[in-house]
């Protein structure tokens, strides 16, 4: 049985363990897209932390037979001239642990946060997804998302000309 709760203070283990993987996770799939540092799990955890005491952020956590096993970071923006976005609500990050993954922890953590945004007046929610997290976008779609952007990087070869061509 999966439960979802709010984060507390004593979860900045877990949080930083996962926010830890998922900035792996990342960087893995796109090295020179997405940073990575060492040892990210305490100021990650740190970071989700400090996000609780703040009215316009939420952090779940899942938990299956007591043991956390993911989290949903999430908050509520007014309008964003650069992005060219209304208020909303944005999801930052959602993850479950690999071992703990096909349960419906996902879903539900995404279903909590959605039902947050709403519940603070926006009736949008956004999110990004790395292009060949083709799993998620199943998952995203099946809750009604629908694609709307794709970000693209240009980086700069070690010649000083750009990657284009």
């Amino acid at each position: 049985m999966i439960t979802i709760r709010p984060a507390t203070a004593s979860d900045q283990e877990p949080l930083g363990r996962f926010g830890g993987a998922l900035m792996r996770q990342h960087h893995a799939a796109d090295p020179r897209r997405f940073i990575q540092v060492e040892h990210p799990e305490m100021g990650y955890g740190r970071f989700l932390v400090s996000q609780l005491s703040n009215p316009n952020s939420l952090v779940m956590i899942a938990e299956h037979s007591g043991a956390v096993i993911g989290y949903v970071y999430a908050d509520v923006e007014g309008t964003n001239w650069m992005e060219l976005r209304g208020p909303c609500g944005v999801v930052h990050d959602v993850y479950v642990d690999e071992a703990a993954r096909h349960q419906g922890a996902g879903r539900e953590l995404m279903r909590a946060a959605i039902t947050w945004v709403y519940s603070k007046g926006r009736s949008q929610v956004v999110l990004l997804t790395k292009t060949q997290n083709e799993r998620a976008q199943r998952l995203f779609t099946a809750l009604g998302f629908r694609p709307t952007m794709i970000e693209m990087t240009l980086d700069q070869d070690t010649r000083g000309t750009s990657d284009h061509g």
